[in-house]
């Protein structure tokens, strides 16, 4: 289905359902991860997020906006007569012969409410751990860490980065029949068979701290807490994985070394977090380039947008050794972690080196998501 045919087919009368159905089904065969429906002040644009950017599927008469919205509303149980306060939301789509679970958002504008509605990935066929993106020698750590019976893991990277796709996939490999694995998220985004799954509500007093005080009376072997937000909950998380647990959580940082004196700064001893962190993850997606064109040096082609297709994760894996861990409590900063990790670990523009290097995306890619004054390397030699 081209974008113009959604276009031109509603330019006059339509049925909101069919209109729904085909926006839908277009933007799940070009593998879109978001859907913005957009109500501006002469006309309805609706856009989708590919491969991390913003892609334009149809613009469309102002006038369809209330019945499109209104039956988006309906479909996710939000509250249809409010239209001043952002609503959040949980639906099911049926394209075809499949169904799909997605998440809506509705905020009121100026010109009107914004829907952005999530499609979450498909649970029978998500992302293994081999397949993220990890170079084998960090595939092969982060496997070996994942059988330690405690200790803290924590993925960092800004939002849109990765880090669920990463955290699930973890869980998958430790969710096994012996063990009881819980998570506390904010929402559950994709429901796993075999793992308690919880999501936090803050209005009715159940924040990450309350969540996982909670659960560590409930047994448990495995605890993934979706974000370390506060002082509280990494104090929390971190005497878990002091007292037997195994904790697997996020942080937003920039890197692998900023994460360790990030929890400094949020007041945990320096002592605590050499003694109970295992690793940290530091990551970042990239676009890869379209493998039907890029051998050919053309720019795009039918199967992709703009010369990428699909997205790689490009990763720092930062284990906490003993250096390290005596870096921590001489209360070394941020540069001193980095420079040791330059020494003993692959960095991110030693990564994307390489990444350039094999074709698997481009120098521009590499500097669109980690931008610095200067280029991270140069291909001249």
């Amino acid at each position: 289905m081209h974008i113009d045919y959604i276009a031109q087919r509603y330019q006059g009368e339509f049925g909101a359902a069919q209109l729904i159905n085909d926006i839908f089904k277009l933007a799940i065969e070009r593998g879109a991860s978001d859907i913005h429906i957009e109500p501006q002040h002469k006309q309805l644009i609706v856009r989708c997020r590919l491969d991390g950017l913003l892609q334009p599927i149809g613009q469309f008469p102002l006038a369809i906006s209330s019945k499109l919205i209104t039956k988006l509303k309906l479909m996710g149980q939000l509250d249809i007569a409010e239209q001043r306060l952002p609503q959040d939301g949980r639906m099911q789509i049926q394209i075809a012969q499949s169904k799909r679970d997605c998440r809506i958002s509705s905020c009121p504008t100026i010109t009107g409410e914004k829907l952005v509605v999530r499609l979450l990935p498909d649970t029978t066929n998500y992302t293994q751990l081999d397949q993220l993106g990890l170079r084998q020698d960090q595939l092969a750590l982060l496997q070996q860490l994942l059988q330690v019976p405690q200790g803290l893991i924590l993925v960092t990277g800004p939002t849109g980065s990765g880090k669920t796709a990463t955290l699930y996939s973890m869980l998958q490999v430790l969710n096994q029949p012996s063990r009881n694995v819980i998570s506390i998220e904010d929402p559950v985004e994709i429901t796993l068979a075999g793992i308690n799954q919880v999501s936090v509500n803050p209005r009715a007093g159940l924040a990450f701290a309350q969540a996982l005080r909670a659960f560590l009376r409930q047994d448990p072997d495995v605890i993934m807490v979706g974000e370390i937000r506060d002082q509280e909950t990494a104090e929390i998380a971190l005497k878990a994985a002091q007292t037997g647990h195994l904790v697997l959580s996020t942080l937003h940082t920039n890197t692998a070394a900023q994460t360790l004196t990030r929890l400094v700064h949020m007041g945990i001893a320096p002592y605590l977090i050499a003694q109970c962190v295992q690793c940290v993850i530091a990551q970042r997606l990239v676009r890869t380039c379209c493998q039907h064109c890029h051998g050919n040096n053309s720019h795009h082609c039918s199967h992709c947008h703009d010369g990428y297709r699909g997205r790689t994760g490009l990763f720092e894996v930062l284990p906490i050794d003993q250096t390290i861990q005596q870096h921590l409590l001489n209360h070394a900063t941020t540069t001193t972690l980095e420079h040791y990790q330059q020494q003993h670990w692959p960095t991110w523009a030693a990564i994307a080196q390489d990444y350039v290097s094999d074709g698997v995306t481009t120098q521009a890619e590499i500097e669109r998501v980690l931008p610095h004054d200067k280029p991270l390397f140069s291909l001249a030699r």
